[in-house]
């Protein structure tokens, strides 16, 4: 993310890409991020009860497609094809909700919803996607799901 919205760079810290259009107008609370390709997709989502979205944005062109998302504030998600999974962690308890979805024309619908106990408390901030694999941070552990 950078001031005028979102970018990508390369590891010497040049942009590559910017953000063309605009995410959209909701007020912002929460955000997780996941790659699949040369797709970036964004979890955001308010405390206002306005909705979970997911934006996904083609890097090489820099459209923003936008839908709904299928839980609300999610700690963390990856995404391969149609396929997503997406981690709510119970707060202060070594256990999270692993929600699994595939993606219609209307957003992500749930496909499966399972409870699992993890070797410490969720971390916040700690759920990383990349390319098909969430990494989830539980105590010391980091743990990985594919979508």
């Amino acid at each position: 993310m950078n001031r005028a919205g979102l970018a990508g760079g390369d590891s010497d810290g040049r942009v590559t890409w910017r953000l063309r259009g605009r995410l959209p107008d909701r007020p912002l609370q929460g955000c997780a991020a996941a790659t699949d390709g040369d797709r970036v997709w964004l979890v955001r989502y308010s405390g206002t009860g306005s909705g979970t979205f997911l934006p996904r944005i083609t890097s090489s062109t820099g459209e923003v497609v936008s839908r709904p998302g299928p839980v609300h504030a999610p700690d963390g998600f990856a995404v391969r094809g149609n396929r997503a999974v997406l981690a709510v962690r119970n707060h202060n308890r070594p256990s999270a909700e692993l929600v699994r979805a595939e993606s219609d024309d209307a957003g992500r619908a749930v496909t499966d919803r399972r409870a699992v106990r993890l070797p410490g408390r969720v971390v916040m901030h700690c759920g990383q996607g990349r390319d098909g694999f969430l990494w989830l941070r539980a105590g010391n552990t980091w743990l990985r799901t594919r979508a």
